[in-house]
């Protein structure tokens, strides 16, 4: 059985994505690998309440197909495959969040690039427009092995993914592995909120300079994840949404 430490940051990461409005009502889930075919995972039990009010009894440690002795009265995310299938090709990762952002919903189905149309603004955000956010282009619930191993070609080795029509995925690694998955997370859904404001606007920014990106530096994750991690945790300390 995994401390229960790890099942109270993936219920704070819940809270986080609910708070912040990536994640609506009851949809969406954190989860985070516990061993070579194991996992704790934000299930669905007998008195669900929705991402907000996450809760550590919530969490349940299971393997990759979605079996496990710690269930009880909890089931799985019918798209456990998202996680399974990532923690399987990839052991690089450690964790992964799905969600279902507005603003990237909103970009996909209008057909808006992610583009670097910022700079010092968000750094990491402006480093995913460079790198390029792959798409996985199926309008489905990803709720098979195979579904996921799809997504999972779509996704390559990049650290998030967008859902066409449905939401994202995201990754994280290390022993921040489900801060560093819920910031990437948040960066996301700011990237794609100021592309679909700006080509509402009239679509006149241009892409980041060779000399701009220069000046661009990694502030490491130290601070881009550990350090906004704590600050949303405190916005919901502040509204009376944390699990202290």
């Amino acid at each position: 059985m995994t401390a229960p430490q790890p099942r109270r940051t993936i219920a704070l990461a819940c809270r986080i994505l609910a708070n912040t409005g990536l994640a609506e009502d009851i949809l969406g889930h954190v989860s985070l690998r516990t061993g070579p075919d194991t996992l704790l995972v934000r299930c669905r039990g007998p008195r669900e309440q929705g991402l907000l009010l996450t809760l550590d009894e919530d969490v349940r440690e299971v393997d990759l197909d979605g079996h496990g002795a710690d269930l009880g009265d909890w089931s799985v995310p019918a798209e456990l495959p998202i996680h399974a299938e990532i923690l399987r090709a990839r052991p690089d990762v450690d964790a992964v969040v799905h969600c279902h952002p507005p603003s990237v919903l909103a970009a996909a189905l209008a057909g808006v690039a992610l583009r670097p149309v910022f700079g010092a603004y968000n750094i990491p955000a402006a480093r995913m427009a460079l790198d390029g956010v792959p798409i996985y282009p199926r309008k489905i619930l990803v709720r098979r092995p195979e579904l996921g191993r799809e997504l999972v070609g779509a996704m390559g080795t990049a650290p998030v993914c967008v859902l066409d029509g449905h939401g994202i995925a995201t990754v994280g690694s290390g022993p921040h592995a489900v801060e560093q998955a819920v910031v990437r997370a948040l960066n996301l859904d700011v990237l794609a909120r100021v592309n679909v404001e700006q080509v509402a606007l009239g679509d006149h920014a241009e892409d980041l300079t060779p000399e701009d990106i220069a000046e661009l530096p990694d502030l490491g994750s130290a601070f881009n994840d550990v350090t906004v991690w704590r600050h949303h945790v405190a916005r919901l300390r502040l509204a009376g949404l944390d699990l202290g």
